[in-house]
């Protein structure tokens, strides 16, 4: 099977791109992994003619803004982000213009975890690893962040700005309690706590690392420190041990598996890279503002 994939990649001129949170046959066989915007940015760079998006939907959306030139294939199309459903285009007209004085509409700052359709109403994008970065680079006191409540409150412990968030959340990550992380450190006493921002403020506040997956990697690579419990999707585990044979790595909580991340199989991938389906493709009208939102993130 991985000698199909790699045939039918080199037949279509196609780059395959693998979430840190897949699956690990299909991130072995991916020529990049990693957090969504930096898989997009980068196959965005390549000559490839097709992207094949191993993650969900808005994760293939974002690569179509950044590549309209390219075919994007999704090889599930019902592999969804339940956050990034939880803020439609229709809703968020609706907050800012509750938010918004008469002078003045309220900046809106959007995690990358959203519809391409919420991005084209939004002033600036922003990761996990750059929130804080983004927000403290408007002008305006007072802004509104979206989708995840609790990637904006881990933004508004780090600036003076008032934010005003939405209730979204990661189902997963929202659902490490402190007591989890408790019975992962009575278990595990020599090992350090790596967190996700999409965690909630308490488990938060445990931390001894608070980063993005790709913050995650790179700390376990860099640090000294022999064990980690890793507060974030459990499919990060597998890279953290590929890449440190000789550390440990346990899971904050064995619950914390998005299902999502889990539907591609490999026969997908095959049967996408055969038909060429499905494609995600964003139109321009909001592929346009959503490229500006996401450019002003990027440019700092």
């Amino acid at each position: 099977m991985y000698e199909k994939i790699r045939a039918l990649l080199k037949k279509r001129n196609a780059i395959l791109l693998a979430h840190n949170y897949q699956p690990p046959e299909i991130q072995d066989i991916a020529d990049l992994c990693g957090d969504s915007l930096e898989l997009s940015r980068k196959a965005a760079q390549t000559s490839a003619e097709v992207i094949v998006f191993c993650g969900v939907h808005f994760m293939a959306e974002t690569a179509s803004i950044l590549s309209p030139e390219k075919i994007v294939l999704l090889p599930r199309t019902d592999a969804g982000c339940p956050m990034a459903d939880m803020v439609t285009a229709d809703a968020l007209k609706n907050k800012i213009q509750e938010l918004s004085s008469s002078e003045k509409p309220v900046p809106v700052v959007t995690y990358v975890n959203s519809t391409a359709a919420v991005k084209a109403l939004s002033d600036i994008c922003c990761t996990s690893a750059n929130v804080v970065k983004v927000v403290n680079s408007l002008e305006e006191n007072e802004i509104l962040m979206v989708p995840d409540k609790n990637l904006a409150r881990y933004a508004a412990m780090h600036t003076d700005k008032k934010i005003h968030f939405w209730e979204g959340y990661c189902p997963y990550h929202n659902l490490l309690t402190g007591m989890d992380v408790q019975k992962a450190r009575e278990a595990h006493p020599d090992a350090i706590f790596m967190a996700h921002p999409e965690c909630s403020p308490e488990v938060l506040q445990l931390a001894d690392i608070v980063a993005s997956t790709s913050g995650m990697l790179a700390h376990a690579i860099q640090s000294k420190q022999k064990a980690f419990i890793v507060g974030t999707e459990i499919g990060l585990l597998y890279p953290l041990k590929k890449y440190n044979p000789a550390k440990h790595f346990y899971p904050a909580s064995l619950a914390m598996e998005c299902r999502d991340m889990k539907k591609i199989t490999l026969e997908d991938i095959i049967k996408s890279l055969e038909t060429m389906t499905p494609q995600v493709k964003v139109p321009e009208d909001i592929r346009r503002p959503a490229l500006k939102a996401v450019e002003r993130m990027v440019s700092l």
